[in-house]
């Protein structure tokens, strides 16, 4: 092999790329993860909704896309990029899988648009949204309809644990202690507990008939379902 092939090899060979064709990679990318977030927004079932997570997931591929073309068939700017890459330390922690995986999709999209490879990109969003619109609505995706936690304080001098637990087991399917601590500098007890109700409808009944009990103070009941925007 000659020496001007390994060079070939490690640098590549720069061959123009029209303004257009960057542009039109770009905006596609940016159409195609677009799709993504809207699907993930539509199917985001979970109790805080971020949308600094949504739009890193789009621009996150914009930038991908731009440094698969940027590097081209060079090596050697592959091996910086990826150098470069190392020195960022990305510190938010992704708590759901689900969201890793729409976000490699993204990421995945951003790649394939980079590279020119227009079929995989716009064949791999219509498969995996619809797959995740799929699951979305399908009988197993969601046992959680009904849930919620329920939080009350108990004055230190009220013995009411077992009227409560009577409630509970009427209006739960099942509930549990998950967490109890001092309240009121010492006066009374609050109590958290993760609970299934055996209907929706029983929301309201829930926290009514717990206030009606004497010596509890301030039920709240935060549902599963409920979803808040950050």
């Amino acid at each position: 092999m000659m020496q001007t092939d390994y060079l070939t090899m490690l640098f590549g060979v720069d061959s123009p790329v029209s303004f257009l064709s960057v542009m039109g990679s770009l905006l596609l990318c940016f159409v195609l993860t677009f799709i993504y977030a809207f699907v993930y927004q539509r199917t985001f079932s979970g109790f805080s909704y971020s949308r600094t997570f949504v739009q890193s997931m789009i621009l996150g591929s914009i930038v991908t896309c731009m440094l698969i073309m940027a590097v081209g068939d060079s090596m050697a700017r592959g091996i910086g990029v990826m150098g470069t890459l190392t020195l960022i330390r990305f510190r938010t922690l992704i708590r759901e899988p689900r969201d890793t995986m729409f976000l490699f999709a993204c990421l995945g999209t951003g790649i394939a648009c980079g590279a020119g490879m227009i079929t995989v990109a716009i064949g791999g969003t219509i498969v995996f949204t619809s797959i995740a619109f799929l699951l979305h609505i399908a009988p197993f995706s969601s046992r959680r309809n009904y849930e919620g936690m329920l939080r009350f304080t108990i004055s230190k001098d009220a013995d009411v644990k077992n009227e409560i637990d009577r409630l509970l087991m009427m209006l739960c399917e099942s509930f549990t202690l998950v967490a109890m601590r001092k309240a009121l500098q010492g006066e009374a007890l609050e109590y958290s507990y993760h609970i299934r109700l055996r209907d929706s409808s029983y929301q309201k009944e829930v926290i009514v008939q717990i206030a009606e009990i004497k010596g509890v103070i301030d039920p709240t009941l935060i549902m599963q379902r409920s979803t808040v925007e950050i």
